[in-house]
């Protein structure tokens, strides 16, 4: 097949493309504006790959239907968005653009594309596109699970947007027929996240030893999934999942933010050589901060559906998940010291240039 990913230089985005090209016989398409969040350095391993094509261009852009005709694809999968919460409220407006027009000006090619194709292949096009668990709202501290019927609730820009976006994909199967399929995952954590994220931050700031905030008092949970089995979800939902169905995926690794630091610190002070001299304690730099506006106090993900319809459920455990990714940014620090030249990243991490 040939599959458009747009975002693909993004933390999932780049995963996705990285999995497919080294896993399968499929021609990837990677569509991407380079924000501040994509990084091409992400996806060197493939990049002379001869089943992969790269367009530099925004989602929002008229000449995406250009494109669309160019590459001819089977599958769209829709990654690009604004995803970070802390800059949705200080500014929505990127958020508004590229998640809600830009979905819409996605969804709007694709479908001129998709009514001009053989009905052979306009059969087994599909329209996959990514979303997330935030846009449920919060869950109180009980055992309720976020499953696809559970009603939408945001609470944050970045989670309205998102929402927003997942009923236009909804409306145009159900009003167009164009074969969609919406996912909400969990949150995220890998290899190549962007420093300014919750884990490669306190990752960062520990090995920096700078302090490590924390928002209010670190009860908030959050259900972690690795990005790697992330992606082989996403692949399997294009490959088997339902058009006009929505798929939860998660990782079944609810953890406090609280939790998820003190397990870092106690990674790092197990991984990371120290002077002989000197007894250091990573826990020592956690550092509580007032609590963010509308911050969620639960995310939880129930997967039955994608676990019964497409037999899908990851591999790693938080523990094994968790230590894969410390360990990749203790021996890939010119991929993120690279990305600590922005100001943004500057500012927050602590670390001067």
């Amino acid at each position: 097949m040939k599959i458009f990913v747009t975002g693909g230089a993004g933390f999932i985005g780049s995963a996705l493309v990285r999995y497919l090209i080294k896993n399968t016989e499929n021609e990837v398409i990677n569509i991407d504006k380079l924000t501040y969040a994509g990084n091409l350095s992400s996806l060197n391993d493939i990049k002379d790959s001869e089943k992969y094509f790269f367009e530099r261009i925004d989602i929002c852009s008229p000449h995406i239907t250009d494109l669309l005709i160019k590459y001819s694809p089977d599958v769209v999968i829709n990654l690009a968005a604004e995803s970070h919460v802390d800059r949705s409220i200080e500014a929505p407006d990127q958020f508004i653009q590229t998640n809600i027009f830009g979905t819409y000006n996605l969804l709007t090619a694709s479908l001129n594309y998709w009514n001009k194709l053989k009905p052979s292949k306009k059969e087994k096009f599909r329209f996959v596109h990514i979303s997330t668990d935030e846009v449920f709202g919060s869950l109180e501290d009980n055992d309720d699970l976020f499953n696809e019927d559970f009603p939408y609730s945001p609470n944050s820009p970045y989670s309205a947007s998102k929402a927003s976006s997942d009923h236009l994909v909804r409306a145009w199967y159900h009003t167009y027929d164009l074969p969609t399929i919406v996912t909400n995952c969990s949150n995220n954590y890998g290899p190549y996240h962007y420093p300014e994220k919750f884990i490669p931050h306190i990752i960062l700031n520990a090995i920096h030893r700078k302090k490590i905030p924390i928002y209010g008092d670190g009860s908030q949970i959050r259900d972690w999934l690795y990005v790697d089995d992330h992606v082989k979800a996403l692949y399997k939902v294009a490959l088997k999942g339902r058009p006009g169905e929505s798929y939860n995926i998660g990782g079944f690794n609810e953890k406090t933010n609280l939790e998820v630091v003190n397990h870092i610190c106690e990674v790092l002070n197990d991984h990371i050589q120290v002077d002989s001299k000197e007894s250091y304690n990573y826990s020592d730099l956690i550092s509580f901060v007032s609590d963010r506006p509308g911050h969620d106090f639960r995310y939880a993900i129930d997967s039955t559906k994608i676990s019964n319809e497409i037999n899908w459920k990851p591999e790693e455990t938080f523990e094994s998940g968790i230590l894969k990714t410390i360990n990749w940014y203790l021996e890939n620090k010119t991929w993120w010291m690279k990305l600590l030249s922005s100001g943004y990243a500057l500012e927050r991490i602590g670390v001067k240039k």
